[in-house]
C-alpha cells in the first residue's frame, strides 16, 4: 500500500464510531462469544458499518455458533461482510484478520455505504453550520411574544427562518 495504516480503536459504537466509519477505509468491529444476547439488542448501525466482523476469544465455548450466528445475520443482511475467529492472546486468526482486511482494501472502495455514511456526516456538518446564530432562549422569546400579541403559528414562524 502506497500509504501508513492507521489503526483507531473505539470503546463501542456510538455516532464518532459511525463517523469514523465513514472515513475509514476499513471498519472492524470485534465481538466476544458471550455478546450473542447483546447483539439483538445492538444499535442497527453496527451491522451497517462493519466492513469485517471479528469473534476474538474464539476459544470459548459457544464461539462457532456465535460466528455461525454472525455470518447468517450478515447473509440476511445482504452484506458479504466476514467473520473471522481469533484468539489475539494466543496470536491465532491474525493472519486470517490481516488478509481479510487487505483484500478488503484491495476491492472497490465507492461502495454506496460509505458514501451514505459520508453524506450523514455531510449533512450533521451543514445543520450545525446553519444551527449556528439560532439561540433556543432567543427563539423562546419571540414565540412567547408572537403568543402573547395572539399570532403564533409554528410554521409560519418557523418558514420566516428560511426566508429571514
Amino acid at each position: 500500500l502506497p500509504f501508513d495504516l492507521i489503526i483507531i480503536e473505539t470503546v463501542g459504537v456510538g455516532q464518532s464510531e459511525i463517523e469514523i466509519a465513514g472515513l475509514a477505509d476499513a471498519t472492524v468491529v470485534v465481538l466476544v462469544p458471550e455478546a450473542g444476547d447483546e447483539i439483538q439488542t445492538m444499535k442497527a448501525g453496527l451491522m451497517e458499518i462493519a466492513d469485517i466482523f471479528v469473534v476474538n476469544k474464539s476459544d470459548r465455548p459457544e464461539a462457532n455458533s456465535f460466528a455461525s450466528y454472525l455470518k447468517a445475520m450478515t447473509h440476511a443482511a445482504h452484506r458479504d461482510a466476514p467473520v473471522i475467529s481469533t484468539v489475539a492472546s494466543e496470536k491465532k486468526g491474525l493472519q486470517d484478520l490481516a488478509s481479510a482486511i487487505f483484500q478488503h482494501l484491495n476491492t472497490d472502495t465507492s461502495n454506496k455505504r460509505k458514501v451514505l455514511l459520508l453524506a450523514e456526516r455531510a449533512y450533521q456538518l451543514i445543520r450545525n453550520r446553519k444551527m449556528a446564530s439560532i439561540s433556543k432562549s432567543r427563539l423562546a422569546k419571540d414565540i412567547e411574544k408572537a403568543i402573547q400579541e395572539n399570532q403564533f403559528n409554528l410554521y409560519n414562524f418557523i418558514q420566516s427562518f428560511d426566508h429571514g
